[in-house]
């Protein structure tokens, strides 16, 4: 009895896998309409820079430089004690990139309001920052001595 189910049941069975559509080729799974064949590649956009940037050549793992940039304004803070303290070094504008670039500088001008009574801010009415390839760089300085400070996205 058995059998003769699974020999009734053959039949059904090939019917419903043959019927059930045409296996996909490449003449069938390729788009005929040419609009769609081309790739539309979006022209590149302008990096953001906005959020937070860490030092990555400071000497001390407890005293760092810590930038924020946000909008058309870039603060950096001289950080100590385990990030406990924060100390202003410069307050000034930032204009972002108009293009996708991988590498621009641009001209920041201090907010002497922010500024003027911070013990550890910059003196500079101007200062030039780089961007190059994901890292941020400038020239600070205290009492004398200066050093390019480098710094990369959190």
């Amino acid at each position: 009895m058995k059998k003769m189910l699974a020999l009734a049941t053959l039949p059904l069975c090939l019917v419903i896998t043959s019927c059930s559509g045409q296996p996909v080729t490449d003449a069938t799974a390729t788009d005929s309409n040419p609009a769609t064949t081309h790739s539309q590649t979006a022209a590149p956009q302008p990096i953001s820079l906005n959020g937070d940037w860490k030092q990555k050549n400071s000497m001390d793992d407890d005293a760092y430089q810590l930038a924020t940039i946000d909008g058309d304004v870039i603060s950096i803070d001289w950080v100590t004690n385990n990030g406990d303290t924060k100390s202003i070094y410069w307050v000034g504008s930032f204009e972002a990139p108009k293009d996708a670039a991988d590498s621009f500088t641009w001209t920041s001008t201090r907010d002497r309001k922010a500024t003027d009574n911070a013990l550890m801010a910059s003196g500079d009415s101007d200062k030039k920052f780089t961007y190059n390839n994901g890292e941020i760089s400038y020239e600070a300085g205290i009492m004398g001595t200066s050093t390019t400070v480098r710094l990369t996205k959190e």
